[in-house]
């Protein structure tokens, strides 16, 4: 398995307008009622990991080995228990709390140096560019997933070299975008005009380059969140992520897998959750690829 990085198209042929394609942005999301439908799932993922201490009324990391692998309506534990009888509902919503973390927190920080490194490669000149695109190849030899096993390996589980390994798998791709929009916009008339009037390189990459490849760059970012939430998960259930007793969703399904032909409901709520969120990520980020796709009038 590996990242594709497909480039998505400039949509904006003029310098974007700031409030103007912001507020058209708001209006066409505002429309979307699939957007709408997963942002608000969002919301109530990102809600339970901060509130969960307030909406759990069991300890995470506590739990009765007769009430173990008790089905989902057992009085006091509505969502059942796990295989050592710890609350699956406390679990589910503390554990949402490293998911999230090892899920977005790769993504901002490759989004980050990827794309001031696919500006400057889209910018900076054919030796600048050959340097930063060859070097971005060489992670391309290797599949993600393979690659992320591989650094985990190497310097050990746990959620730093977790967030670690993800974050220099998601760098490649989001350079190659940056990049690409990059050399879209440099040859567009209003940047060669901005050129022309004797505005500084520093000028024409703050004022006309970045403002117009934000938003191709964003929405890539936002459709690498799910894959890092499947990645860390799967790293995690693997041994080289978050480790028990923590709670996060990808090392709950490992350990509740030898509970699958006692309890497959309980055994397959972990993954059940990954996939939802997973998906809504996915949505979200098509939903503000369409959004996005806008043209304002001249």
């Amino acid at each position: 398995m590996s990242i594709t990085a497909a480039a998505p198209a400039i949509s904006i042929p003029a310098p974007v307008a700031g409030k103007g394609y912001w507020r058209l942005v708001g209006e066409r999301l505002a429309r979307d009622k699939v957007t709408l439908v997963v942002a608000a799932i969002l919301l109530a993922v990102i809600l339970v990991a901060i509130f969960a201490p307030l909406i759990t009324a069991h300890d995470p990391y506590v739990g009765r080995v007769a009430n173990r692998l008790k089905p989902i309506g057992t009085p006091n534990h509505w969502l059942g228990t796990d295989e050592v009888g710890r609350d699956l509902w406390t679990r589910l919503a503390y554990g949402s709390r490293l998911t999230l973390l090892t899920g977005v927190t790769p993504v901002i920080v490759a989004t980050l140096i990827g794309a001031t490194l696919g500006i400057v490669a889209g910018i900076g000149g054919r030796v600048v560019n050959t340097l930063v695109m060859r070097t971005m190849d060489v992670f391309y030899a290797f599949p993600s997933v393979l690659l992320a096993i591989a650094i985990c390996g190497v310097l050990g589980s746990g959620v730093r070299n977790m967030i670690l390994s993800l974050t220099i798998v998601f760098i490649p791709p989001v350079v190659r975008v940056s990049e690409s929009v990059t050399t879209q916009v440099r040859s567009l008339d209003f940047v060669e005009a901005a050129r022309a009037t004797g505005a500084s390189l520093a000028m024409v990459i703050r004022h006309q380059v970045i403002a117009n490849v934000l938003s191709p760059i964003l929405v890539y970012a936002t459709s690498l969140v799910s894959l890092s939430i499947i990645l860390a998960a799967g790293l995690s259930f693997l041994g080289l992520g978050v480790a028990p007793p923590n709670a996060e969703w990808g090392s709950m399904l490992n350990a509740l897998r030898q509970s699958i032909y006692v309890n497959p409901v309980n055994a397959a709520l972990p993954g059940l959750v990954i996939l939802i969120t997973s998906m809504a990520f996915n949505l979200m980020s098509d939903g503000l690829r369409s959004a996005m796709d806008v043209r304002l009038p001249r």
